[in-house]
């Protein structure tokens, strides 16, 4: 078998629960149903547009429409509260950092980021974080009536599902800069990231027959579709997902767990790991595992351990996991 592919993607390490978990919400089956690659293409890459209401950095009241619905924000906030790491890297992305007063406990990038290891994005205290005298929170989650209850308290709040596309991805970096006053910072942002992705995607090498892959977010076999978020990264690059086929009707939402056996008949070219972290998941024991070893990507060593943050947050570092993705895959089609 040859060595396989292992790419690093520097971030700090949590030790907890898996972390494609708290940040892959599945979108509805339909969302992205009849998305082609040459849409998802023009989404990656083309400049987006900011509404008139959302360009002024300084034009305070600001309104917008968040996942929940119509979000009000009357002064620029100064103590910024957000319960999602995703977020969290927006947040300090755009330029808000000094404005964020605390984050979650999972919320480990960057490191700058004032992280309390108390605050809990699962099951928020509702009355500790009022306590805290926040003037913005920041969520990727409702869970009972938690808005309502900020809300009632004065405390604006944004909510920000997992996105469907990267469409919503740029959306959802507009509204953080609007409600922050960094709107300069988001926009300068997104046409950032449309330029790497537009670079990367120019230097994936063609090919007659497309790669299939595998990407697996936990040691139990659950994987993405094509109709996730994940899944159209991969299909920014012209490749193939073998669990298509297992979630076909969409009763999974995307998010289907497979069989080692399924998985031995689908034989992929390319594994990616993002469970790295949350499962000790490694190339070699992904190799070792009973009956693989007749798998292309194992004996090719076409296995990619990717960093479980970085493949599993919608933020600015999304560019990371589609270089992360193209890199392997440059390196798999160049060794044919």
């Amino acid at each position: 078998m040859k060595r396989p592919i292992i790419v690093s993607l520097a971030v700090a390490i949590f030790a907890t629960a898996c972390g494609v978990a708290t940040e892959t919400t599945p979108a509805t089956a339909d969302t992205v149903a009849d998305t082609t690659v040459t849409t998802l293409l023009e989404s990656a890459t083309t400049t987006t547009t900011v509404a008139p209401a959302l360009t002024d950095d300084s034009g305070f009241p600001v309104s917008f429409t968040d996942s929940l619905g119509n979000v009000s924000i009357e002064t620029k906030p100064q103590a910024i509260v957000s319960l999602s790491p995703a977020s969290t890297e927006i947040l300090f992305a755009v330029g808000a950092g000094e404005q964020v007063l605390a984050v979650d406990s999972l919320s480990n990038f960057p490191e700058s980021a004032p992280l309390d290891p108390d605050l809990s994005a699962w099951t928020p205290n509702i009355e500790a974080i009022i306590g805290m005298d926040p003037d913005l929170v920041v969520i990727s989650g409702d869970t009972g009536d938690f808005v309502a209850g900020l809300n009632a308290a004065g405390i604006p709040v944004i909510t920000h599902f997992a996105p469907a596309n990267l469409d919503d991805v740029y959306s959802q970096i507009e509204q953080v800069g609007a409600a922050t006053g960094n709107i300069a910072g988001a926009v300068a942002l997104i046409e950032q990231m449309q330029a790497d992705i537009a670079g990367i995607i120019a230097g994936v090498p063609t090919f007659d027959v497309a790669p299939t892959y595998y990407h697996e977010l936990d040691d139990t076999l659950y994987s993405v579709t094509s109709q996730t978020f994940i899944g159209q990264m991969y299909a920014l690059l012209g490749l193939q997902n073998v669990a298509d086929p297992a979630d076909a009707d969409g009763s999974a939402y995307g998010y289907p767990q497979l069989s080692a056996e399924y998985l031995v008949d689908a034989d992929p070219d390319l594994i990616f790991l993002a469970d790295t972290i949350c499962c000790g998941v490694t190339a070699e024991s992904v190799a070792g595992r009973a009956g693989w070893e007749t798998m292309s990507a194992v004996q090719n060593g076409w296995i990619v351990e990717l960093n479980d943050d970085v493949a599993s947050r919608w933020g600015p570092r999304v560019v990371e996991l589609l270089r992360a993705a193209a890199d392997a895959l440059t390196l798999a089609v160049s060794s044919d």
